[in-house]
């Protein structure tokens, strides 16, 4: 049967409604704010939209894998106490580096533990990761019952106000990203996880290590996790064991919208990138329109929705038209 344009389209081009969302919100963001384009303006937001970045980028390799991670987070918010508890306000440069060590290998931990659970043990993923979630943000709770603490002034700052060659941070950082991804998908582990997301007995039948992708993605993801919370904690100056609650339901709508199909296989991380960064500027919007918060609630699952639904209604009309 041959394919409708629309269908040609999102196939050769996943990240094709993420795109067209990202100019449309860009558009509107640049009425309500005309210098958002200014030097400073573009730090202060891109800083802002780069944990929910680095957070869509992991859970992106767990859904191309045919997974989904509900306990990123719990990650993000075991990571923020540990900076704000171990390093604290007074901390040096150099215990903030060790710390940040610690959190990179605590947040590998975390999705190991989910790996195991879900690619050793065969336990649902949605149910496995819900359930360590709880696990996560108690472990932050256990950490930092109460709001409080913090890292360094001179750090945060640093953060805040980088810009090398007059661009954000946040844009060198989101670059190595997708440099990094270029190289996964030409290697074997890039074929492997698109075998494996878009059909894993078939994968396994060809001696795809099934098993050791659906790990592997896991890992990463929690390293991810624990580089967002990494940076939202250079973001905030401070610490809340419940900061990563919110990002959970935010990093899977960036990654819906940016075209990687929950069902797994098809998509990448360059689409979730700009679904985190579409979030980030509709976040400006529905600021600077003074529309009540919870509005972002519900724009966010309208999202989801239309994300889901559009590539299907298209099709449907172009069906009948034939």
């Amino acid at each position: 049967m041959r394919k409708t344009s629309w269908e040609t389209l999102t196939t050769k081009y996943p990240a094709l409604f993420s795109t067209t969302l990202l100019i449309v919100a860009l558009l509107i963001n640049l009425y309500l704010q005309p210098n958002m384009f200014a030097r400073e303006t573009l730090n202060s937001n891109m800083r802002v939209f780069l944990p929910l970045v680095l957070l869509a980028v992991g859970q992106a390799f767990v859904i191309l894998g045919g997974g989904i991670d509900i306990s990123v987070g719990g990650i993000v918010s075991i990571v923020n106490t540990i900076l704000a508890v171990y390093v604290g306000l007074n901390g040096s440069i150099e215990k903030m580096w060790i710390y940040m060590i610690v959190s990179l290998f605590v947040g590998a931990l975390c999705g190991a533990i989910n790996g195991f659970f879900i690619a050793i043990l065969r336990l649902q993923p949605i149910i496995t990761t819900y359930a360590t979630s709880f696990l996560y943000v108690g472990l932050a709770l256990f950490i930092l019952p109460n709001p409080g603490g913090g890292i360094p002034q001179s750090i945060a700052e640093f953060y805040r106000t980088t810009t090398p060659l007059g661009i954000p941070l946040a844009f060198y950082i989101i670059a190595i990203l997708l440099v990094i991804w270029r190289y996964i998908r030409s290697t074997q582990f890039g074929s492997y996880l698109y075998a494996v997301g878009g059909k894993a007995e078939a994968a396994y039948e060809t001696a795809v290590p099934v098993t050791w992708i659906h790990f592997s993605t896991y890992v990463i993801s929690g390293l991810m996790s624990a580089m967002a919370g990494i940076a939202i904690t250079m973001l905030s100056g401070s610490g809340n064991a419940e900061i990563g609650s919110p990002m959970t339901l935010s990093a899977i709508t960036a990654v819906v919208i940016g075209g990687t199909a929950l069902s797994g296989g098809v998509g990448g991380v360059t689409g979730p990138i700009m679904g985190a960064l579409t979030l980030g500027i509709i976040q400006n919007i529905i600021s600077f329109s003074h529309i009540n918060t919870w509005w972002e609630t519900f724009v966010k699952a309208t999202i989801i929705v239309i994300a889901l639904a559009a590539p299907g209604l298209i099709n449907l009309f172009g069906r009948r038209k034939s």
